[in-house]
């Protein structure tokens, strides 16, 4: 039934939808300090609910055929963000056990033992030993750590203040919050160059992130293209292949990024960007700034409804590249 529904609502060809779904991390158990993000058995099941609801395709194959008008009915693809060793550990099999694709953006700069400045804060709240901390330095004062809640709370508290800031602010600050904790944090979170080859050999794609998962808006126009570029090339370096899709770090319109970075990304020869934007992709959505969204519902009936009447929410994002004149030389 939901599939014949979807279906409807989405009748492929010229008039299909595509609905790419976008997840960070996969837990073997729920994790305290992030309760919200799928666990092994959960994953499985929301892959159930999109297997007997979609047709789900390489998210390469769905961009071609979106722009050529030739999708499937009830098109969807499925990706991840950021490069997490979990991807690989608990995400892929079951992914493959269901004979499911997906594309894995990779923050290149991260690989091999590197920590995003979100995984310092988390890290560094979950191994303090103490029932508080002062962050003062942000303004933020003392955060109360007696609960797994409170730092949760605390996180989001820091990573808010944190989030936007210039890249060496933001460095130096989750520096100082490290070393005001006394805490050690791991460097086993990311994907290795050899792991990251071992998705692809098990047939899934890649995508590029950046290098250092920087917010683009909060960088000068040259350096967010060496992210851009840098991201890119690093990993074509590893996989041996062409990449051909980016997705935009923490990915909002108007916010984490904007017209000169869509521009960028197209003049870099990039086939498709993807945002962060919860809605479904149509023909005439620009494909430098295609939305995602991430299914957040934990029931089959909520989920299940949302995607559905999703596909009749069409966002457009057809941005002018006033002022942005790239050729593809800046990309080399």
């Amino acid at each position: 039934m939901w599939k014949l529904l979807t279906r409807l609502a989405s009748p492929g060809g010229s008039n299909g939808t595509l609905t790419v779904l976008f997840f960070h991390r996969v837990f073997a158990d729920v994790d305290p300090m992030m309760p919200g993000e799928p666990t092994a058995a959960s994953f499985d099941k929301i892959l159930g609910w999109v297997q007997t609801q979609f047709n789900v395709l390489p998210l390469a194959d769905a961009v071609r055929r979106l722009i050529d008008g030739s999708l499937p009915p009830a098109a969807a693809a499925i990706t991840f963000d950021d490069g997490y060793r979990d991807n690989l550990v608990v995400a892929a099999p079951i992914l493959l056990q269901r004979r499911l694709p997906a594309t894995f953006f990779i923050a290149s700069g991260f690989l091999d033992g590197g920590i995003m400045f979100n995984d310092v804060v988390i890290e560094s709240m979950r191994r303090c030993s103490r029932d508080e901390v002062d962050i003062s330095f942000l303004n933020l004062g003392q955060l109360p750590l007696r609960t797994w809640a409170e730092r949760g709370l605390a996180v989001n508290t820091v990573l808010r203040a944190l989030k936007h800031l210039p890249l060496d602010e933001r460095a130096a600050a989750v520096e100082k919050l490290q070393q005001s904790l006394g805490v050690e944090v791991p460097s086993d979170l990311m994907l290795t160059t050899a792991e990251l080859r071992s998705l692809v050999a098990n047939g899934f794609d890649i995508g590029a992130h950046t290098d250092h998962h920087p917010i683009l808006a909060s960088l000068p126009n040259e350096a967010a293209l060496a992210e851009i570029t840098s991201g890119r090339a690093r990993l074509e370096a590893i996989v041996d292949r062409r990449i051909g899709l980016f997705a935009y770090p923490n990915g909002r319109w108007g916010q984490d990024f904007d017209d000169r970075h869509r521009g960028m990304v197209k003049a870099c020869g990039f086939d498709a960007g993807f945002s962060t934007e919860p809605s479904v992709c149509h023909r005439r959505s620009d494909r430098w700034s295609l939305p995602r969204f991430t299914p957040w519902d934990r029931t089959e009936l909520s989920f299940r409804l949302r995607l559905l009447t999703w596909q009749r929410r069409r966002l457009d994002l057809a941005p002018v590249l006033a002022g942005t004149h790239l050729s593809r030389e800046h990309c080399r």
